[in-house]
């Protein structure tokens, strides 16, 4: 009889919950994502739904051009568990059109980027540095860190991935104690 009474109010609480969330605004978006991708434009009813916004982030206005970075991909070796390190990666636009970068951001906290804010002239170079703090990261042993810095830009494919990685060893003294 317990049992029967709880499952009830389980069932009831489910219920009330489905019937009182207003799904007109998730129905029109779903509508106007249908039109939409029909169409293959997009409408601004599309671009303004909470669903749609960290895309429409990602999309670049305008013309678009291409970068190119001297390298990708950076290994800073052997750090202390706490070590703050920085790189710097060289671009160059190689397109027709001047770059802007967006947005450029770490997948952690750990990893922080700064981006020219200003436009790329046709042929310049740029900055992107990339600041990497290893506190908290690593091992006794060492441990392999491999950290993502998105870049998007009004290039051919918006986002560009850069990594920084490095092997984080923390001293036997500060690590923490076996459980």
């Amino acid at each position: 009889m317990k049992n029967f009474k709880i499952l009830s109010l389980v069932f009831a609480i489910g219920i009330f919950a489905m019937t009182s969330c207003n799904d007109a605004p998730i129905n029109e978006a779903r509508e106007s994502l249908a039109t939409t991708s029909t169409t293959n434009a997009v409408t601004p009813s599309a671009v303004a739904t909470p669903v749609n916004q960290a895309a429409a982030a990602a999309i670049p206005a305008g013309p678009l051009t291409s970068i190119e970075f001297e390298e990708t991909e950076y290994d800073f070796g052997d750090l202390k568990d706490g070590e703050t390190v920085t790189k710097i990666f060289k671009f160059i636009n190689t397109g027709n059109e001047p770059l802007i970068i967006s947005n450029a951001k770490g997948s952690c906290g750990c990893t922080v980027p700064d981006w020219p804010k200003q436009p790329i002239g046709v042929g310049e170079t740029g900055d992107l540095k990339v600041v990497y703090n290893s506190r908290n990261n690593g091992s006794v042993d060492g441990k392999n860190i491999t950290k993502k810095v998105t870049v998007t830009a009004n290039t051919e494919t918006a986002q560009t991935f850069l990594n920084v990685k490095a092997k984080v060893f923390k001293d036997a003294e500060n690590a923490a104690p076996a459980i």
